[in-house]
């Protein structure tokens, strides 16, 4: 059974849909934000302290993004499939 279409023009109305968007695919979103950022502090330690491989660096950052991609690709599916009416 499928919710009732959000109306965005009233104001309530979107701030309640805003707070539901913003718990779609929260863990994908803040597991990628860490893991970029891990990668970043790898970049520091390699720089100041002990060598860490370039690649493993490279691997977290790029990682991180990538789940962040899906994490907002995941949000945006659901949007529009929201608006629909599908879900």
């Amino acid at each position: 059974m499928s919710r009732p279409i959000p109306n965005l023009n009233d104001p309530e109305e979107r701030r309640a849909y805003r707070r539901e968007l913003l718990g779609v695919a929260k863990g994908l979103r803040r597991s990628g934000v860490a893991l970029a950022v891990l990668g970043s502090a790898l970049i520091l330690v390699n720089a100041y302290w002990t060598p860490i491989p370039n690649l493993l660096t490279l691997a977290a950052i790029v990682g991180g993004f990538a789940l962040m991609l899906m994490g907002i690709g995941a949000r945006t599916k659901y949007h529009k499939r929201r608006m629909r009416g599908e879900i």
